[in-house]
């Protein structure tokens, strides 16, 4: 091909290039939150701020900890905190149901977690509860309803117990981690020590293996005879896995398998919404929802039978139907 031929096509080629590198910034600044931001002279989306304020969609916490969160739609609040090692994605399908019934829908991605920052100390239930009240404080957040997935479930209580029900009007507690995983004379109904300890191995081991390896058996109960594995699942709960810091969902294990809440159960004076699955290969409901309901005033217990610990998914039209029930009660 002579070179007047070639400069007569190039400038539908360039115009076909051009428009492919649009679409794919365009794409990039979808998937990668702040990506184009970031990338202009400056921005300022991680320039420190005090304890309380907040830029875009992070929330700057008492140690200078940046949280991703999400606010969507208007009214009433209703907060969720999501499970190890995933982020604030994990509760979509319950923020967008909320939020399109009129309801004020908040999440944030846990220290260490999502899109949040990665410090190395604080990765504790104390502080977790913490930032949450930060989140609570910044947002101005009152008459919530708050709802726990897992080990969002130890961080809603140990944040009622540390900071009290003064802005929160009922509680949803699904598969939750309280009062107690470990085994321990006082709670033989728990898990032995070598559990948690082969999770951490695995982890340090090969981490995004791992991490495919939960969801593709027991999490969403993929393990079991007959179960028909979604793809989209394990996929998504790998990728939120695997934007968490390494060191932040290491030490998380710890967080969510040793701390107990009983004193923190016990302070709850809210309605409460437990629900469990009796199928639940990771926090067994007989040490954890069903604990749990013994120990909570005022708090009903729904079992869902057969149902694997990420039930919010598997369950969802159900689970949605029941949380929509109990916000609106």
């Amino acid at each position: 091909m002579s070179e007047s031929s070639n400069q007569k096509q190039n400038p539908m080629r360039r115009n076909i290039l051009l428009g492919s590198a649009a679409a794919a910034g365009g794409l990039a600044a979808a998937l990668i939150p702040g990506a184009l931001q970031a990338a202009q002279p400056g921005a300022s989306r991680d320039a420190p701020r005090s304890r309380g304020q907040h830029a875009a969609s992070y929330i700057a916490t008492k140690d200078g900890t940046q949280l991703y969160y999400k606010d969507w739609g208007a009214g009433r609040p209703v907060v969720f905190c999501h499970g190890w090692p995933l982020s604030s994605d994990s509760w979509e399908s319950q923020m967008m149901l909320v939020a399109s019934h009129g309801y004020r829908a908040v999440a944030h991605d846990r220290r260490g977690h999502g899109r949040s920052s990665q410090p190395w100390n604080g990765n504790d239930m104390d502080t977790y509860a913490d930032d949450l009240a930060t989140v609570f404080d910044t947002l101005g957040l009152r008459d919530a309803i708050l709802v726990g997935f897992s080990t969002g479930g130890g961080e809603v209580a140990r944040y009622l117990g540390r900071h009290g029900t003064k802005r929160v009007s009922k509680v949803v507690l699904v598969s939750a981690v309280p009062p107690l995983m470990l085994k321990t004379p006082a709670n033989p109904g728990g898990l032995p020590i070598d559990v948690f300890d082969g999770l951490r191995a695995a982890q340090l081991a090969n981490r995004s293996q791992f991490y495919k390896d939960v969801p593709a058996g027991p999490f969403y109960g993929f393990n079991r005879p007959g179960a028909k594995p979604s793809q989209g699942l394990i996929d998504s709960w790998w990728m939120q896995g695997m934007q968490g810091g390494h060191k932040n969902t290491y030490d998380s294990i710890k967080a969510f398998s040793e701390t107990d809440f009983t004193d923190d159960l016990k302070k709850i004076d809210v309605p409460t919404l437990i629900v469990h699955g009796d199928d639940d290969q990771i926090v067994p409901i007989d040490a954890a929802g069903r604990a749990s309901a013994k120990l909570i005033r005022n708090s009903k217990l729904i079992v869902y039978p057969g149902a694997p610990h990420g039930l919010t998914d598997t369950h969802k039209e159900k689970f949605n139907a029941d949380l929509l029930a109990f916000i609106q009660s």
